[in-house]
């Protein structure tokens, strides 16, 4: 599904007849006249039924017209275009379909939700954004949509929050067994963290540089190299103190886990300490010497601190497959047709 899908504005429902029919007949002279002809315009149709409502193709365009917006403004060529849109629609088709089905269920099961409530979520978002209430209108009339349709579509959120959470959320159990085995298969997810605090030394290498370009800048790496394993701090050596200084450039890179680093320099401080010094490395930009200033490791966390953490992750990945069987066993139970 395209990223968003869930989040649609007010649907507007507006179903008319699929065929307005009149006649019209005066009688003179004893014979029946017509004066009127049939007049016949299909202005909407349905596209789905569900249970005993409908869903209307006026109902869909509107549900969809940003999309439709946004595939249009991408520029596909027709061929794609037309099949994008086609998914789309049958996407945004499906959620409504659900959508019904679950608005159908809060009546049955009555569940409501106060406006007090509404007050307060809106409240909390806007100090999570930490945006005021004005910034939040601008906002809402710039996407077409009145703060007043917000409300009601915040209302209807939370009210299909609380089903969800009454028919899927409160019969999901996560067993210490199941903490403990998601724990033991990503050890290295709860593993201590090492980061390398790096400096280095470098010379750019131009591309159109000749070979003896290059030797001549790999002396000078070499030499320099010659000096740190003589004993010569890193802070001591200056780019001004070699004859090629203006070629050489380096500094404080900062901190990096190993995973961050690029293959040839992962490989090449895997097991170095703090105070030692690569070998000259050479780069697709030229050459350089890195110095490891120091190594920090994090402690890893223990399966006790991990718990909530794991207990989490597994809910999340739960919940999204009971809710989408839910839906099916919903649909299953319910009449529901789709009317091309």
């Amino acid at each position: 599904m395209l990223p968003g899908l869930l989040h649609s504005h007010k649907h507007i429902f507006r179903l008319q007849c699929l065929l307005i029919l009149t006649l019209a007949f005066v009688y003179a002279a004893g014979s029946v006249v017509p004066i009127t002809a049939i007049a016949a315009e299909i202005v909407d149709r349905i596209v789905a039924v569900v249970n005993n409502e409908v869903i209307s193709l006026y109902e869909l365009n509107q549900t969809m017209a940003p999309y439709t917006q946004k595939v249009k403004a991408s520029q596909y060529p027709v061929d794609v275009e037309r099949q994008v849109l086609f998914e789309v629609r049958n996407q945004v088709l499906n959620e409504l379909i659900n959508q019904k089905l679950t608005d159908q269920e809060l009546k049955q099961q009555n569940i409501s939700v106060s406006e007090r409530e509404v007050d307060s979520t809106i409240e909390r978002l806007k100090e999570s954004r930490k945006i005021t209430d004005e910034e939040l209108r601008k906002a809402l009339s710039g996407e077409g949509l009145s703060y007043e349709d917000y409300r009601k579509q915040t209302k209807q959120q939370l009210l299909r929050a609380r089903l969800v959470n009454r028919e899927v959320r409160s019969k999901i159990v996560i067993t210490d067994q199941d903490v403990k085995e998601y724990y033991e298969q990503n050890l290295t997810e709860y593993a201590g963290e090492k980061k390398y605090h790096l400096r280095n030394i470098f010379i750019r290498i131009s591309p159109m540089a000749t070979d003896a370009d290059r030797r001549s800048a790999r002396n000078v790496m070499e030499a320099i190299l010659s000096e740190l394993k003589a004993g010569k701090s890193f802070d001591a050596l200056d780019k001004n103190e070699t004859e090629l200084g203006q070629q050489l450039d380096g500094g404080d890179l900062g901190d990096f886990k190993q995973e961050d680093l690029s293959p040839s320099l992962r490989v090449a401080v895997e097991n170095m300490n703090a105070g030692e010094f690569t070998p000259v490395l050479e780069e697709p930009f030229g050459y350089q010497i890195v110095y490891v200033e120091d190594v920090s490791e994090t402690a890893g966390k223990s399966l006790a601190e991990a718990y909530s953490e794991i207990e989490d992750k597994l809910f999340n990945q739960i919940i999204d497959q009971k809710y989408q069987s839910w839906l099916q066993t919903l649909r299953d139970r319910s009449h529901v047709k789709i009317i091309n």
